[in-house]
């Protein structure tokens, strides 16, 4: 049976006073690596989940002209990845933007490409802006265009860039690398030359991207899905559709999860995303829940209050929600829609048994508003 008591102050917590013999053992056993459990416990398993991150904005419309500068100080050969990163303010020993999910801001310019490579680290894009991008994926060459959101599963060989007749890309970049740090699992290798092509071009987006169908003499054994694309043409649509027969979450509107084909589950083994349609005018309620979120977005304007703070958004600005933190939504047009893409841990969270969530009860469940 849970109580609601959570006072140290009471038995099953740790209460010991400190006392000169007691100071001398907890130094004896230092000397010996060891420490006193009841020192620390009260610290590592806190009453309720405890984020390290906290909530952070970042302005695209300050962040892009940094980002195209760096497109003429250094070029991809020498930096392997021409990426702005953006790391939190109680994040940056692990150089993540929130928890243990790290996000940046990457440009490439027509002609350019990076070298193909792979990691265990797993990684997505949401593409902001340009054309004639394109990624390689253990072969598979797809086109990228604005919105679409694209999967690079861990240890699968990969490359980007931009054709001779494109535009600057500018795309969103995430990854679980501070969490396979932190698992000490990481790697890094450096492939020969450019990959061969062993696929038609969108070969994966073409042949697994349709409405509900997928090849049924293909076997694939891999523990992501086979669909690398999820085309803003297709997804911002079935959003509208949705919206039309749903009254949606009343913690994020309209929400889809983008999904592996095969199996309904998330895309990758260790992160998750999801595009979120906020009506005009539409006000979620606020609740929270484990797991770490990055958003992104994707059309509209509006603003979020997240652990009693209002941060104001608009296209292609960024901005986290730490685990366990209240937050709620908001679409400050009467007129138009909103939409916010955003990826997390959820993977994570689910398969070890750690996912909760919890509504605010509150003030009919809106926050209220911190200075």
């Amino acid at each position: 049976m849970e109580g609601n008591n959570q006072s140290d102050d009471q038995y099953g917590r740790a209460r010991v006073q400190t006392t000169p013999e007691l100071e001398a053992y907890y130094k004896d056993l230092a000397n010996l690596g060891a420490g006193a459990l009841w020192t620390v416990a009260n610290d590592i398993e806190p009453w309720e989940p405890k984020p390290s991150s906290v909530p952070m904005l970042w302005k695209y419309e300050d962040l892009r002209p940094l980002v195209l500068k760096s497109s003429e100080l250094v070029t991809p050969e020498q930096a392997g990845r021409r990426v702005v990163y953006l790391v939190n303010d109680k994040r940056k020993d692990v150089s993540a933007a929130v928890g243990w999910l790290y996000t940046g801001i990457q440009v490439t310019r027509p002609g350019e490409f990076t070298s193909a490579h792979r990691h265990k680290a797993s990684a997505l894009r949401f593409i902001m802006e340009g054309s004639g991008g394109y990624t390689v994926v253990d072969g598979n060459k797809i086109m990228l265009e604005v919105n679409d959101f694209v999967i690079t599963p861990n240890s699968t060989w990969h490359e980007h860039g931009v054709e001779e007749s494109g535009k600057t890309c500018i795309w969103q970049d995430g990854l679980d690398i501070p969490l396979i740090n932190a698992l000490e699992a990481n790697d890094y290798a450096v492939f020969n030359g450019t990959q061969p092509l062993v696929k038609p071009i969108n070969y994966s987006p073409l042949s697994y991207g349709g409405a509900g169908v997928v090849p049924p003499d293909v076997v694939w054994d891999k523990p992501y899905s086979p669909l690398f694309k999820y085309s803003w043409s297709k997804v911002y649509p079935a959003l509208l559709e949705a919206a039309q027969v749903n009254e949606g979450s009343p913690f994020d509107g309209i929400i889809m999860q983008y999904s592996n084909p095969l199996s309904g589950g998330h895309v990758m083994q260790t992160m998750g995303a999801s595009i979120q349609l906020l009506r005009p005018s539409e006000h979620t309620k606020a609740h929270k829940h484990t797991g770490s979120f990055v958003y992104q977005c994707a059309k509209g304007k509006g603003y979020s209050i997240i652990d009693g703070k209002r941060f104001d958004w608009k296209e292609r600005d960024i901005f986290c929600v730490p685990s366990w933190m209240n937050h709620e939504h908001v679409n400050l047009s009467d007129t138009e829609d909103a939409v916010l893409f955003s990826f997390n841990d959820l993977p994570v969270m689910e398969k070890l048994g750690l996912y909760q969530e919890q509504a605010y009860t509150e003030n009919n469940g809106h926050q209220e508003k911190r200075v």
